[in-house]
């Protein structure tokens, strides 16, 4: 079976819902045979490339007053998932990012690049939005740093698969990350507690019926998404 997750580096729920998500994978009884697959979904594609902003300035921007008290609930979130999750985080454009990302599948690194960044975002607070940076972590990832850079020197280099990918989400009404497909015909919005996920692959596995949206809405109080432009 086939689990495909639609997310962004920079989104606070996409680094949630994967650790809720792999807790649930780590207990089903089939785990062995389920492939996970990690789509491209730009939260803010319009971002200028190569300007960066402290996170907590975009979300003062966006939120207002309201932006202290929701980082400080996805820290007391992520701490209960055991993540380290830092508020002085960067923003910026992330196609390169998503590029790389494309690149490690073919090599079959991409787990082991998005964690790399996951951690670089989350964890260290560093800027990733270059390209030294981005090349460091693939070579950390076990990706030929030479050809990871060349690929950001390329614009078109794997473009057309980030946007392809994009074009896949919207099909499926997807407008915000994280969302999880299992075997083509369930559907998980949002960062849902393990126990939906549990929930999702024990019926992806065993029933055989269309697209089937599970986990409440996307503004569940835990288990949300983040939007278009990078609103969480």
């Amino acid at each position: 079976m086939r689990v495909e997750i639609w997310g962004d580096i920079v989104c606070p729920w996409c680094y949630l819902g994967l650790a809720r998500f792999e807790k649930a994978l780590a207990a089903f009884p089939h785990r062995e045979r389920v492939e996970v697959v990690h789509r491209s979904f730009e939260l803010d594609p319009s971002r200028e490339p190569g300007v960066v902003e402290p996170v907590a300035e975009t979300l003062v921007r966006r939120f207002g007053p309201q932006a202290a008290e929701m980082e400080g609930r996805l820290v007391a979130l992520a701490e209960a998932e055991g993540l380290a999750y830092r508020g002085d985080r960067l923003v910026g454009n992330t196609l390169d990012a998503h590029r790389l990302l494309q690149l490690a599948r073919e090599r079959g690194l991409q787990r082991r690049l998005l964690d790399a960044l996951y951690a670089a975002n989350f964890a260290r607070g560093e800027d990733l939005f270059g390209a030294e940076a981005l090349v460091r972590l693939a070579g950390e990832a076990g990706l030929d740093p030479a050809e990871a850079r060349r690929v950001l020197d390329d614009p078109a280099a794997y473009r057309d698969a980030v946007r392809e990918d994009q074009r896949a989400a919207a099909q499926l009404g997807a407008n915000g990350v994280p969302f999880f497909v299992l075997d083509g015909r369930f559907g998980v919005s949002g960062g849902q507690p393990a126990e939906v996920f549990a929930e999702a692959l024990t019926r992806a596995w065993g029933d055989r019926q269309p697209l089937t949206p599970l986990g409440g809405t996307e503004d569940t109080a835990d288990g949300a998404v983040c939007g278009p432009e990078g609103a969480c």
